[in-house]
């Protein structure tokens, strides 16, 4: 039984350094995201809610409905520098969504609840590929839960925030190695597994509106720490002689999510027409390393490393109400890839890239509006190695150039009373 620890190690030592970029999708709202996912200063719909909770008191109505979702399918393309293979890759997000309801108490207090998931992925790649010995599949789910309290403590600045309670699920596969085999000839994988993984954070943020057009505003969310009381690791199709086929190993760990901030401007240059931007960034360097806590005295603990950087990305959005039932948007971003030289894995292949979103609302009702939105991302091609996968008590480095494409399509309904 000696293999199984190591191979235990191996594994965790690759898998938990795919917590990059890959799974933090910014698609919290179809208004928000017609705009360039801008929202931090902007004051239009329930989508406030994650976007930032201090301007509930400047919604006009008393209760304000979003609900939506989205369809978003992503293509990944991974080419070997020598032979100049190409091999495609599936990226399916898991039909983010988000629900928001808020209420105004009185012209001072709001309240509120805001569902929503900011962490998915569902990455494939051709059985048994060139990379499978670092990835085969991976699942990624989580949803968020979030009461709010919103206070106006003066005509011109508000706060507000709320706990959030975070739960996921978590589906990784990939070959032990690059060679090892059963006596049917079928290659040895692990797949880790978690379901029910859960804990507590917290967000909060002020608005400050000096005049009628101008707004400025703030959003913090912090670290949450996801706790896998009994994660599983299956090893299959493993030689008999290894003596470890089809056997199961359990453990404990925290990843943490990252903590971000929103800082952001948005202003009326016209009657009809709204300019919002958004600074985003994202502190990736909380998953410096992650503890890995087995359940068997044997193989006890350990600690791997990730190197990872924060990473920001930078918003534009444009609002234009082209009739009394209509309106148009339209927005871009910037966005940074967190991933140092040397730590880019296939299972989370993004690279620096631009997004562009445009979207429209149209009023069925003075109380219901459906909203529409469509994003295009394309990152640029990169060329790069993974240098943390070891075998045989070396290093052997993956090499490889990478080019992503993201479409995303979403539609959601609001409703006012």
């Amino acid at each position: 039984m000696k293999l199984l620890p190591r191979l235990l190690l191996v594994f965790f030592s690759i898998s938990m350094t795919y917590a990059g970029n890959g799974f933090r999708i910014s698609l919290q709202g179809n208004q928000a995201l017609a705009m360039g996912h801008t929202g931090v200063a902007v004051v239009n719909s329930a989508e406030s809610a994650f976007f930032n909770p201090a301007a509930l008191p400047y919604l006009k109505n008393k209760l304000n409905v979003s609900i939506g979702g989205f369809g978003s399918f992503g293509t990944t393309k991974w080419q070997d520098v020598n032979s100049e293979t190409f091999v495609d890759a599936e990226d399916n997000r898991n039909l983010p969504f988000y629900a928001y309801i808020t209420y105004k108490l009185n012209e001072w207090i709001s309240t509120g609840i805001a569902i929503y998931t900011p962490f998915s992925s569902n990455m494939e790649w051709a059985r048994d590929w060139q990379g499978s010995h670092l990835i085969n599949q991976l699942e990624i789910s989580t949803v968020f839960f979030q009461p709010l309290l919103s206070l106006k403590l003066s005509e011109y600045f508000s706060v507000g925030g709320g706990p959030i309670f975070a739960s996921g699920n978590y589906l990784f596969n990939r070959n032990v190695d690059r060679s090892t085999v059963d006596d049917n000839g079928n290659r040895a994988n692990i797949t880790y597994k978690e379901t029910g993984t859960s804990n507590w954070g917290w967000s909060a943020g002020f608005l400050f509106s000096p005049t009628e057009k101008l707004k400025i505003g703030f959003n913090y969310r912090g670290e949450i720490q996801m706790k896998s009381n009994e994660a599983s690791a299956r090893f299959s199709n493993f030689p008999p002689s290894s003596g470890i086929s089809n056997s199961i190993a359990f453990f404990q760990t925290s990843i943490p999510l990252p903590r971000e901030l929103r800082l952001g401007f948005s202003y009326q240059i016209r009657k009809n027409f709204l300019l919002a931007f958004d600074y985003n960034r994202v502190f990736w360097e909380s998953l410096d390393t992650v503890d890995i806590n087995f359940e068997s005295s044997d193989l006890g603990s350990t600690s791997f490393p990730i190197n990872f950087k924060n990473a920001n990305t930078f918003r534009f959005g444009l609002q234009y109400n082209a009739m009394r039932n209509l309106i148009i948007r339209g927005g871009m971003f910037k966005q940074e890839s967190p991933h140092t030289k040397g730590s880019l894995t296939p299972a989370f292949p993004n690279n620096d890239g631009q997004g562009y979103t445009s979207g429209i609302s149209l009023k069925v009702n003075k109380h219901i509006t459906i909203d529409s939105s469509f994003l295009f991302v394309r990152e640029k091609e990169i060329e790069e190695t993974y240098n943390f996968y070891q075998e045989n008590g070396g290093i052997i480095p993956f090499e490889g150039k990478y080019l992503s494409n993201i479409f995303t399509f979403g539609l959601g309904i609001s409703y006012k009373l």
